[in-house]
């Protein structure tokens, strides 16, 4: 399957090139090849503009990478799609004109940055027939999914999750990188979400979801001290700790893994209609926060 890629302003779409393009990496993902990319970037986003020579020099010079000058091209041009711009805020634009198009096209994290346009995306895909994924790699870390399969037949009551939570003005609240605790918290509650509140100081925030069936799901932001992801599990008999690195084989890798998987069927085990939820579920904690009250989803 030859994959195109789209926005080579983050560091994703050089590590996702060596694990389809290198045979010889230690955690190769076969099933496709990247093989021809769109640079994109946003001119007003910083970590956008700073990253794009960088990451195009390097799939240009290291994976011979064709580099051309629309998405459309890409899309011409591919099998499947990886829309990697780093900006959430472009998601929409790029997808309107790629969607037509009718290949597989994964969505890196965040999908977008409201639930308004969310829904609009989805629509979208829905009416041209035209598969879409979206997910954090952090829904698929090793220590994770190694935990849910081990113990599938017990009942998980809540969980807590804890990263860290660095801000970013163009992306809107907690969307930069509560992003992934988010999507932590939903491979291993799943969907359901009522409401949910947050408390903040200036170096911590603490996320209460409140599942529809009474399960309570927090996610603890740390902007100083503690940055390293991880999740402690409650099961209805005893809890489960698990430290996001501490497995050999890097999540990307288990993320690239899924996505390949979505690209050969057409179907993701991460449902739009979750990622919607995901979406507008860290876009209330924004609202919670700022106005001291629980939001309802």
């Amino acid at each position: 399957m030859n994959i195109g890629i789209i926005g080579l302003d983050t560091s994703h779409v050089v590590a996702f090139t060596k694990l389809l393009n290198d045979k010889n990496h230690p955690f190769h993902v076969k099933g496709g090849k990247v093989v021809v990319a769109f640079q994109g970037g946003s001119p007003s986003f910083e970590l956008s503009k700073s990253r794009l020579e960088k990451f195009t020099l390097e799939l240009k010079e290291n994976f011979n990478i064709k580099i051309v000058q629309s998405m459309e091209e890409v899309a011409e041009e591919s099998d499947a799609i990886l829309l990697e711009s780093v900006d959430g805020s472009v998601h929409f634009e790029e997808l309107k004109k790629i969607a037509a198009f009718k290949k597989p096209i994964f969505i890196d994290k965040p999908f977008t940055l409201s639930s308004e346009v969310a829904a609009e995306m989805v629509k979208l895909a829905e009416e041209f027939g035209t598969p879409v994924m979206s997910s954090s790699a952090l829904r698929y870390a090793e220590s994770i999914t190694k935990v849910l399969q081990e113990h599938n037949n017990r009942r998980i009551i809540g969980a807590d999750c804890f990263g860290p939570l660095e801000i970013i003005d163009q992306q809107q609240g907690y969307f930069w990188y509560g992003i992934h605790m988010a999507e932590m918290l939903f491979a291993i509650l799943g969907p359901g979400v009522k409401s949910v509140s947050t408390i903040s100081n200036e170096h911590h925030d603490i996320l209460t979801g409140y599942w529809n069936d009474g399960r309570l799901g927090t996610i603890r932001g740390n902007r100083k001290g503690n940055n390293q992801f991880g999740a402690l599990i409650h099961f209805e008999e005893g809890s489960e700790y698990v430290t996001i690195n501490s497995q050999d084989k890097p999540f990307y890798a288990s993320l690239l893994e899924q996505i390949i998987h979505f690209f050969h069927s057409g179907n993701s085990n991460v449902p739009l209609s979750e990622t919607k939820e995901i979406i507008r579920f860290i876009e209330a904690a924004h609202e919670s926060g700022k106005v001291g009250k629980p939001i309802n989803l």
